[in-house]
């Protein structure tokens, strides 16, 4: 799948960027500079970070480094939920602030996330904990709650690395790597009517097999996994100034009444609705694609 590159900013008056975002209907495949911190509770979900894909279940924390693409972890969410991202530069203290012994800990903790790394029991819910307070507290008091965070993390021995080794409930290499093809078969091919035996045929399944196979990995057929693609490919072509049936045409749908019908059986609302409600700005998309 071809990534998307998310420029981030810190908050005024703080070193690194706070979000609470909730965007479960948004297919968001991304990367950018920044180490990023993402804890989500109430949800079970899709865990996609670099190499890596695995279920969570209730919770998760996760600790990514930079330029590692990932999915966003609240997609496909439909349960209530509440989630808390941390997005900071390497240097967020400063060119040389690694330098000092007291950090060291810290330092090596970045180190080893640079290629993802999972918490779970003590330290997830821990962590977790702290981290949903700190959108509640002045700047100078979130910098110190955060470093005591990554104090409790640094100093962890329940985290798993992501890319590196697989979680134990992720799925084998060989269906990883059947997601990951069939990933950039739809991202290469979405514009376009897919027939389900071509897409069989890129991971070399009959058709049965895999009807059954993409079925167990996402819990979607294969052509709602499409149809879900294609509209969130047309929610980005709506908010940068394309018409419904631009949108619809360019993102593979036959025709703009079945669009319309699974635009809105995705979402909830039909595509003008969208575009104006955006265009009215009562949602801040602008601000986070999150």
């Amino acid at each position: 799948m071809r990534s998307i590159l998310e420029h981030v900013e810190p908050d005024p008056n703080s070193s690194f960027r706070l979000l609470t975002p909730h965007l479960p209907d948004v297919f968001l495949w991304h990367y950018h500079p920044e180490y990023e911190v993402v804890y989500i509770e109430g949800a079970s979900g899709t865990r996609h970070v670099g190499d890596h894909i695995s279920r969570y279940e209730g919770s998760d924390l996760v600790f990514i480094g930079p330029n590692v693409p990932h999915l966003n972890f609240d997609y496909g969410v439909t349960t209530a939920y509440r989630k808390v991202v941390v997005q900071l530069k390497p240097d967020f203290l400063g060119a040389t602030a690694w330098d000092a012994p007291e950090l060291a800990p810290i330092a090596a903790l970045f180190e080893r996330a640079r290629s993802g790394l999972s918490f779970h029991g003590a330290t997830k819910a821990a962590v977790g904990r702290q981290l949903t307070r700190l959108p509640a507290l002045p700047p100078f008091q979130r910098l110190l709650l955060l470093l005591r965070i990554f104090e409790r993390l640094a100093s962890s021995d329940e985290a798993t690395p992501l890319r590196a080794e697989c979680a134990a409930d992720a799925y084998d290499p060989q269906e990883q790597r059947r997601m990951r093809a069939l990933g950039r078969f739809v991202a290469d091919e979405y514009g376009r009517k897919i027939q389900l035996r071509e897409a069989a045929a890129v991971v070399n399944l009959t058709d049965a097999a895999f009807c059954r196979f993409f079925k167990r990995m996402t819990r979607l057929t294969f052509t709602q996994f499409v149809n879900r693609y294609r509209v969130h490919q047309a929610q980005r072509l709506l908010l940068t100034g394309h018409s419904v049936t631009q949108a619809a045409l360019a993102c593979g749908f036959e025709s703009v009444s079945y669009f319309n019908k699974v635009f809105r059986r995705v979402t909830g609302e039909n595509p003008l609705r969208f575009r104006q409600r955006h265009r009215r700005g009562e949602h801040a998309v602008g601000r986070s694609i999150r």
